[in-house]
């Protein structure tokens, strides 16, 4: 069945464009063009390269072409720092301290509750999901059995045809050879009759030749 596809590919030329309807790609929507940094002042016009369009991919892109280490996760967000000595005594500073670790508790709080709902109900979405997908599955795998038996049938199909072709054909030849040994037979008793109708007007000829000349 593989090889039969193959060939049918290999033969088969589409007549039409099946992704026409679908919109164009753009491939340079995250590229701008910059231009090329002049070496010398004599230079001519440099031509365009293509540079990330977004900030955080060009920082990337610097810090790869200067060989850096990838940054760690920053941590500061979670930090609650004091005040500097400087500030002991101001009373903003020790309010925005507050306001930080207050952010920072209903922040983990915030994070506490999704964990909560995750575990009362994340299994059970789970499930969902995994029974979902043997639905999927079970359904790709009813049509592959399809396939197959279409496939199958198929084949038998054309088995069939061709053993019923074959024996048709055998049929066939074995008439024609037949009739060909008729008609050599025919051909050579026609031969043969010739040949003694022949050798009779020969014998008959003779005859009334002598009969001729006896009468002479």
């Amino acid at each position: 069945a593989a090889a039969l596809v193959e060939e049918e590919t290999r033969r088969y030329r589409p007549t039409k464009n099946y992704l026409s309807y679908l919109p164009a790609h753009d491939y340079s929507a995250f590229e701008v063009s910059r231009p090329r940094p002049l070496p010398r002042p004599a230079a001519a016009a440099a031509s365009p390269l293509l540079s990330p369009q977004t900030e955080i991919m060009r920082n990337e892109f610097e810090r790869l072409a200067a060989r850096q280490p990838l940054e760690l996760l920053s941590m500061k967000r979670y930090e609650l720092p004091a005040p500097s000595s400087g500030q002991k005594n101001d009373i903003t500073a020790w309010q925005e301290c507050v306001n930080n670790s207050m952010a920072q508790l209903e922040h983990q709080a915030v994070r506490i509750e999704n964990l909560e709902l995750m575990s009362q109900h994340g299994c059970n979405a789970w499930k969902v999901y995994n029974e979902h997908l043997v639905h999927m599955i079970e359904q790709a795998q009813k049509e592959l059995q399809k396939l197959r038996k279409n496939i199958q049938d198929l084949n038998w199909q054309r088995k069939n045809m061709q053993l019923t072709a074959g024996a048709k054909l055998r049929e066939m030849e074995s008439t024609w050879v037949s009739l060909v040994s008729k008609n050599y037979e025919i051909e050579r008793t026609i031969v043969q009759l010739e040949n003694e109708i022949s050798q009779i007007k020969q014998q008959h000829g003779e005859a009334n030749k002598e009969n001729i000349q006896q009468d002479f």
